[in-house]
């Protein structure tokens, strides 16, 4: 994957995960970009909630909140499911809107089961 490529798939996905970064704790680089509650949940480790990274074959797009409640993974496409590397991992190899719009969607559903579960003060 060219390096252009992955940088404009990187910053599609860290835009996002961008607009929960005020309550969350922001961990960022060139080729990272990370989300945890503030809030520690277990073992004085805060919950982590999600990141956008480059690695050198595709930019993954991590969503912890789906493993932590499998159930927002029923209503998404079969091309985003076709994305999915193990339980909370979405890999791209070149940008694609629709699934991103998809996935800025699953995020917002994300967002909001972390907030019902306490792990998120609003």
């Amino acid at each position: 994957m060219a390096k252009e490529t992955a940088i404009e798939i990187f910053h599609e996905l860290r835009q996002i995960l961008e607009p929960y970064a005020k309550g969350l704790d922001l961990k960022q680089s060139d080729e990272g970009y990370s989300l945890n509650c503030k809030k520690e949940v277990k073992k004085g480790m805060p919950m982590f909630f999600g990141a956008a990274s480059i690695s050198k074959n595709y930019v993954s797009f991590y969503l912890m909140p789906v493993y932590a409640d499998p159930t927002l993974l029923d209503d998404i496409s079969p091309e985003l499911k076709k994305r999915m590397q193990g339980k909370s991992c979405f890999n791209f190899k070149k940008p694609d809107a629709a699934l991103f719009k998809e996935l800025k969607a699953l995020t917002k559903k994300g967002y909001a089961s972390y907030v019902k579960a306490g792990w998120i003060e609003k």
